[in-house]
């Protein structure tokens, strides 16, 4: 990546008012990569249906923790809906674990699983199915053409809000009220 370009890496990308794509409108969604090859992200707000306790049985995984059990997965993205990944706010590394920043990753591998039930795991996570993905410059494009905002991530919005709250949350901690925005931003 050219020194003069800015990376989105570690930051929130908060979709506009005007986006109506179902898989991202009223989402927030976590940068883990942004360079040339590409963007790969986590949606943070879009709880499923489906349980940890739920996804834990099908791993042949089990937990004591009811909290944990009954705790909603979340829709990482449209891309690899099969696949987990887990954000994670701990320094230590597990099998496949990609650092974000110095106090975030993600880890895609078994591993934090099982130190997650017994106990051992990080004390902050957000477990999703599936991701987004964008080709080389399609993310910065869309930025251009207003789809989304962007702001350094805030761990409390990550691990503490409830889902429903991420959206404006995200948005007010850079001042902007999205209830003030015209859904049918352009170009001045």
């Amino acid at each position: 990546m050219s020194a003069e370009m800015m990376t989105l890496k570690n930051h929130l990308l908060i979709a506009m008012p005007n986006v109506h794509n179902s898989s991202f409108e009223r989402t927030v969604t976590l940068v883990c990569i942004n360079d040339e090859k590409g963007s790969f992200g986590i949606t943070i707000n879009r709880p499923m249906s489906i349980t940890i306790g739920q996804v834990f049985e099908q791993l042949d995984l089990s937990t004591d923790n009811n909290d944990l059990n009954q705790q909603l997965a979340l829709s990482g993205g449209p891309a690899e809906s099969g696949q987990g990944f887990v954000v994670h706010d701990t320094k230590r590394r597990w099998e496949s674990t990609m650092p974000i920043s110095d106090e975030l990753s993600i880890t895609s591998s078994r591993d934090i699983l099982e130190d997650i039930v017994n106990d051992n795991g990080p004390d902050n996570f957000l477990l999703t199915l599936g991701c987004a993905n964008w080709e080389p410059q399609q993310l910065e494009q869309e930025m251009m053409s207003n789809a989304w905002l962007t702001c350094p991530v805030e761990n409390s919005i990550l691990f503490n809000l409830p889902y429903k709250q991420r959206w404006k949350a995200a948005a007010n901690s850079m001042g902007v009220d999205l209830s003030r925005l015209s859904s049918s931003i352009g170009h001045a």
